[in-house]
């Protein structure tokens, strides 16, 4: 089962080529099959500019040149690699960003990534991909006592919550799983149901969920691997998620399996109080 990158695996990518782009001069850029949304622009015109810096918005890579931005996403499939020119481009390659400092190549069987040109974060191109998303989870916006108020306005299960990434961008289907049981929350529980104290908690359970997962380089389930070919191991300390029949690691209690939304939800039945 492929799992689409979270926000850990999108910011491991991003720091394996960040800085080895960074100043390079674009010399040319090859679009293959269709992605998700066209690029916007015509490619030629983005020849002889500059990459400034790689920034990441959500689950969004965020490209700055020296005139304009790009907006990659990896979709459910995508990955990126990025090191010398000259191997020729596969049947799923569908972008290749040429640059004097090496290719940026996104490989992608299912084509629902996408490549997007805008002037810049503030024009329309970039406000209906970017305007949505919540405040990102490892920032100092990240407050906690505003998050426990705006989970008292969602009457849904909070695992439905935070996946939607309004409140708070990026924590995908495993690191939800992850934090909650962190927290002690049942999955199903109602966002306005939690309480100021549980809510601080869960505050605390993701940013600690996100940050491990970084630091760990994401979770590889199938096939992740960062810019440089390096596959994550996150999912090696998992407490809950894909752990469904195992025991508890706390407590001993099978781990069960749940779905919601059409995702799998793993949690500990006597761990995570509703």
């Amino acid at each position: 089962m492929r799992r689409m990158p979270e926000l850990p695996e999108v910011e491991v990518t991003r720091l394996s080529f960040a800085s080895a782009i960074a100043g390079a001069s674009i010399v040319a850029l090859r679009l293959g099959q269709p992605l998700r949304w066209p690029l916007g622009c015509d490619p030629g015109m983005l020849t002889g500019r500059q990459v400034l810096q790689v920034r990441r918005r959500g689950k969004y890579l965020l490209i700055d040149l020296s005139k304009g931005m790009l907006m990659l996403h990896l979709g459910m499939s995508g990955s990126l690699s990025f090191g010398p020119a000259g191997l020729a481009a596969g049947k799923h390659d569908h972008v290749d960003l040429l640059t004097d400092r090496g290719l940026l190549r996104l490989h992608d069987p299912r084509r629902f990534g996408a490549l997007v040109y805008a002037d810049n974060e503030n024009d329309a191109v970039a406000q209906k991909l970017l305007g949505h998303l919540g405040v990102e989870p490892l920032s100092d916006g990240f407050d906690p006592a505003l998050f426990a108020k705006d989970l008292k306005k969602k009457n849904a299960p909070i695992k439905q919550v935070l996946l939607a990434g309004e409140l708070v961008v990026g924590v995908g289907n495993i690191y939800a799983s992850e934090a909650l049981f962190l927290a002690g929350i049942r999955p199903t529980t109602r966002a306005s149901r939690i309480s100021k104290p549980r809510a601080f908690k869960l505050h605390g359970a993701i940013r600690d969920v996100l940050a491990r997962a970084v630091a760990q380089g994401g979770s590889t389930l199938r096939d992740f691997s960062n810019a440089q070919g390096q596959n994550g191991y996150f999912q090696l300390q998992a407490n809950v998620y894909d752990r469904a029949g195992q025991p508890c690691r706390v407590c001993n209690a099978p781990i069960k399996r749940l779905v919601q939304g059409q995702r799998s939800t793993f949690y500990c039945p006597v761990c995570q109080k509703p």
